[in-house]
């Protein structure tokens, strides 16, 4: 199965951490050029022509738009602000179908749980050593319950050292980090907003989906707030890399249009129900080619749960650092996974697992490779990551590795916890 890979769509921001949290470094020392910038214009900020995800959150245009609103600069227009509530007077004199009102209903219902997510990061004035927060991006936002908790993706909050959330009711609030998963690309915000002002939205389910369902996404695409998209459900059990790498399973793929700034907006099924959270798209130019894809509802609710009940999330690992595939492949290492380092004390240093060295005389001899799990094929890091979702700190397992040196070898190994 195909694996999809989402390229972030803005330029990664050097900021202080995740609020009073501080995240993993996710991104390489050097900054990436923008995937989608409405201000440079080309071809994408020099992007390769071969077609990519675009994760649809914190754009770097999008930070233009908050200019554009605190500072009066650049040239996009402020977001239209749309009413908290359209009352039946008003709509007396508007001429639509059944079909039309239904979606009208839904709309109007269900954009009370859509939040917007304005991003901050810190920095120092030129002319003084006072800290400022400057606009670091714009996504989108699910009220999750009256306790004021609001779930968006890690990849809109990333790096950002501060945010406010914006509800229907244009009302404001400074949003403090509950916790994140990387690994699922999911962040619970919290805000202290009275219950009044919160609609939670009503969750559905993602495995009784089937394709062809009609599919509606809501968010704040290019900073425009509350905007409404419509399509089918076009495919189910994708899967596509999170900030970290990891595989997110089961995944929707949907035809409504998702745009960035639509990440962490809610993916609704015909009767208004949460059935995923808008992510990212498959793009060969990093707007909306009509693949967009989101995080199931039955994952958010276990990670949500998780969360808010711990602050983190703890998963079962070997522990080892590994060599992604596509390097490994460079080094005629074309099946499984080759093991980079093993950390004294780890689950891995206590199975006996070895890890790649440089011999005295210079040359590199390679580690063990990792090609099965439990009876479970291994052909990439994808494959492992998946395998070990099926257990728990704990458990057990049977590893196959094959060395040079020694050929294949069955080891046994107690799967540790992980740390973040």
């Amino acid at each position: 199965m195909t694996v999809m890979n989402p390229t972030p769509c803005f330029a990664p921001s050097t900021g202080l951490g995740l609020f009073r949290h501080r995240a993993p470094s996710l991104t390489p020392r050097r900054a990436r050029r923008p995937v989608c910038q409405i201000d440079e214009g080309g071809d994408g900020g020099g992007l390769p022509a071969a077609a990519k995800f675009a994760l649809t959150g914190v754009a770097g245009a999008l930070a233009g738009a908050v200019i554009t609103l605190t500072l009066g600069t650049g040239n996009i227009p402020p977001p239209v602000q749309v009413p908290a509530e359209v009352s039946a007077a008003a709509m007396s004199g508007v001429s639509a179908t059944g079909n039309e009102q239904d979606v009208i209903s839904l709309f109007e219902r269900a954009t009370q749980s859509v939040a917007f997510v304005t991003t901050y990061s810190s920095s120092r004035s030129a002319f003084s050593l006072n800290a400022m927060e400057v606009p670091a991006g714009t996504g989108s936002g699910i009220v999750w319950d009256k306790q004021g908790r609001v779930l968006t993706n890690f990849h809109v909050i990333r790096n950002a050292s501060g945010a406010k959330i914006t509800l229907a009711n244009n009302k404001t609030y400074d949003a403090s980090l509950v916790g994140y998963d990387a690994d699922k690309d999911i962040a619970v915000l919290q805000i202290d907003a009275p219950g009044s002002d919160l609609v939670p939205i009503p969750l559905g389910e993602s495995k009784s989906l089937r394709v062809g369902q009609n599919t509606f996404a809501i968010g704040n695409p290019f900073g425009l707030d509350h905007t409404l998209t419509t399509g089918v459900l076009s495919g189910l059990g994708r899967e596509m890399k999170s900030p970290t790498g990891r595989v997110i399973s089961n995944c929707i793929q949907t035809e409504a249009a998702i745009n960035p700034g639509n990440s962490g907006g809610p993916l609704l099924d015909s009767r208004g129900r949460l059935i995923g959270m808008n992510t990212s798209i498959y793009s060969p130019s990093g707007a909306s080619a009509g693949v967009g894809f989101a995080i199931p509802v039955d994952t958010m609710k276990a990670i949500a749960g998780a969360l808010i009940e711990n602050g983190r999330i703890i998963r079962p690992v070997i522990g080892i650092s590994y060599l992604e595939s596509s390097q490994a492949r460079a080094l005629g290492i074309t099946k499984g996974v080759l093991v980079l380092d093993v950390p004294d004390g780890s689950p891995a240093d206590e199975a006996g697992l070895r890890g790649t060295q440089r011999s005295g005389a210079g040359s590199v001899e390679f580690g063990d490779v990792i090609i099965e799990l439990d009876g479970t094929e291994i052909s990439n890091e994808a494959d492992l990551f998946r395998a070990l979702d099926d257990h728990k700190v704990g458990d057990t397992v049977k590893i196959k590795v094959y060395n040079m040196s020694e050929g294949e070898r069955i080891v046994k190994l107690k799967l540790g916890a992980s740390q973040k």
